[in-house]
């Protein structure tokens, strides 16, 4: 339940107060120094229920409305994987998708696509600027409302119309992309979860060392053999 209610009925009761104090202070037949004091104390409190109101709401802001997001709820695993790492990537997608505000969970590497979960639209996602960038920096970046970002074509073929997008480099090899359902729908929390997942699944497939340059290519030596059969994202 937001806080939306109560800030309200803190806020107009402040404004009715107020509007109370004015019509008394008018319609005195007289004004002592009593009656100055009185209205003096009401319209602070009057004033306080206001500021409390306001500051209630932006301290607890109201969660924005779900999008209506197109596309048909799927999976796509790359085969080949190691159990263990397909285990490690169904269950972190399914977290994700429950637990968190995210309408959408691709995980790619090293140019492949190793798992594409959610709201599923067709087309095939190329990584852009904006990946890019947070390989580059080596931190996650956070796009709360996308309208505002220049660039943001480069998820279009991730989900069209998606408010907001979350990029987790996995080192400069590969990336966690999010998409949500809402714009600011993502909380701290949500990246801080993120964050230690994407180093397992980091720590897992850099432990395979063997190179995902496309399919043909032969495992390095002394190898896992691990090279998924996919397409691209």
């Amino acid at each position: 339940m937001t806080a939306s209610i109560p800030a309200r009925v803190s806020f107009w009761s402040g404004v009715a107060a107020l509007g109370l104090v004015v019509l008394n202070q008018t319609t005195a037949t007289s004004t002592d120094p009593s009656l100055e004091r009185a209205a003096v104390l009401a319209s602070f409190l009057a004033v306080a229920l206001m500021l409390v109101g306001v500051l209630w709401t932006r301290a607890i802001p109201e969660t924005a409305a779900r999008v209506d997001l197109k596309g048909a709820q799927g999976l796509v695993l790359a085969e080949g994987l190691p159990d263990d790492l397909a285990e490690e990537l169904g269950w972190g997608s399914q977290m994700l998708l429950t637990a968190s505000a995210a309408a959408v969970v691709l995980v790619s590497w090293q140019g492949r696509c190793l798992l594409r979960r959610g709201l599923l639209a067709e087309g095939t996602f190329v990584p852009g600027a904006i990946c890019q960038r947070a390989q580059d920096k080596g931190g996650v970046i956070s796009l709360v409302d996308l309208r505002l970002y220049p660039g943001r074509e480069e998820f279009s073929s991730l989900l069209p119309g998606l408010p907001a997008v979350v990029v987790q480099p996995l080192g400069r090899d590969g990336l966690v992309v999010l998409g949500g359902w809402s714009p600011r729908c993502f909380s701290r929390s949500d990246l801080t979860w993120l964050e230690g997942w994407s180093q397992r699944i980091r720590g897992k497939l850099e432990a395979l060392s063997v190179p995902l340059s496309g399919v043909g290519s032969g495992p390095a030596a002394g190898s896992s053999g691990f090279e998924p059969d996919s397409r691209d994202c």
